[in-house]
């Protein structure tokens, strides 16, 4: 009887660790789309900037109860403002895409995310990945290149500006395995202030005034993808990561849905091929990282979301 009690409440733990995956996922998404709206009528400084003060709203009676040393005396600082610098040029760079490009093309680009992470992690962490992964890393990137449509609109600015920032996540997610000791809080905390120093640089000059209502919904961008973090965070600590890792691709879902719904937006056929195929090749890589038992990582700290 007590065997299939634990049972029971082992199987509920997982499946709340899967539900507040999908839903912290669907907030991402959410605040990518609002991401988008607002930075028609705002600079991506001052949607930063504003957006950062939402996430302390979220932020601040969590480090009212921690401690103050765990904040300012940091393990491998030099790692810690590296991480800093990627996740905010994820973020700034992200919605710089979505000022010009439609939110599906630039999720696209995003969820190469985890191949990137597969390579890099090849080279700084020293994971050792065999000629199968290696093999998915290389049709991935093809995926990338059909995105990008091989041509000269390969080089325009929107598409550097999503290819450049999903390479900066990726390297955010790296150098958190790096900084896996450090508790998330703290990460996250480092990440808005990067966040919000930028936004005040980037606002200089280029600041427009704002009625209430959208004030509200720039406080609510960092109160969504504070609140969405928080949610992923805590479902990895419910379910294996090596369950909730192709949970991760809901968002290009969510991401056709909100462009199709609110902007018009449909992705066309050749940005269908390239999703399908990073997708794949994602989806073979967490297959076999969970066939040769290391978990894979996932974007639990995406900073643009």
């Amino acid at each position: 009887m007590k065997t299939t009690t634990a049972y029971a409440v082992g199987g509920n733990v997982i499946l709340a660790g899967i539900l507040l995956m999908l839903v912290g996922d669907f907030m991402f998404a959410l605040n990518d789309a609002m991401g988008k709206w607002l930075v028609a009528s705002f600079s991506v400084g001052q949607v930063l900037l504003v957006r950062s003060l939402g996430a302390f709203l979220v932020l601040g009676p969590m480090l009212s109860r921690a401690p103050a040393k765990s904040l300012l005396k940091v393990d491998k600082p030099h790692w810690q403002f590296a991480r800093v610098l990627m996740a905010t040029g994820d973020t700034a760079l992200f919605y710089a895409a979505v000022t010009y490009m439609p939110l599906a093309d630039v999720m696209t680009f995003y969820m190469a995310g985890p191949i990137y992470v597969a390579a890099i992690s090849h080279f700084l962490l020293g994971e050792r990945i065999g000629w199968r992964r290696w093999l998915a890393v290389l049709v991935g990137f093809i995926g990338v290149v059909i995105a990008l449509r091989p041509s000269s609109a390969m080089l325009s600015w929107p598409s550097i500006f999503a290819l450049v920032g999903s390479l900066s996540f990726a390297l955010s997610l790296v150098l958190g395995r790096v900084l896996r000791s450090t508790p998330d809080v703290t990460l996250v905390t480092w990440q808005t202030l990067g966040s919000l120093l930028t936004g005040i640089v980037l606002s200089i000059g280029t600041w427009s005034t704002f009625s209430g209502q959208q004030l509200a919904a720039l406080l609510l961008l960092g109160v969504v993808s504070c609140s969405a973090h928080l949610m992923i965070t805590r479902s990895l600590k419910l379910a294996p990561a090596s369950l909730l890792a192709p949970l991760q691709y809901t968002l290009l879902l969510w991401a056709i849905v909100f462009g199709w719904t609110f902007f018009g937006d449909f992705p066309d056929r050749q940005t269908l091929v390239g999703a399908v195929v990073i997708v794949f090749a994602g989806m073979f890589i967490f297959h076999r990282a969970k066939v040769k038992a290391q978990e894979p990582v996932v974007p639990n700290n995406s900073s643009h979301g």
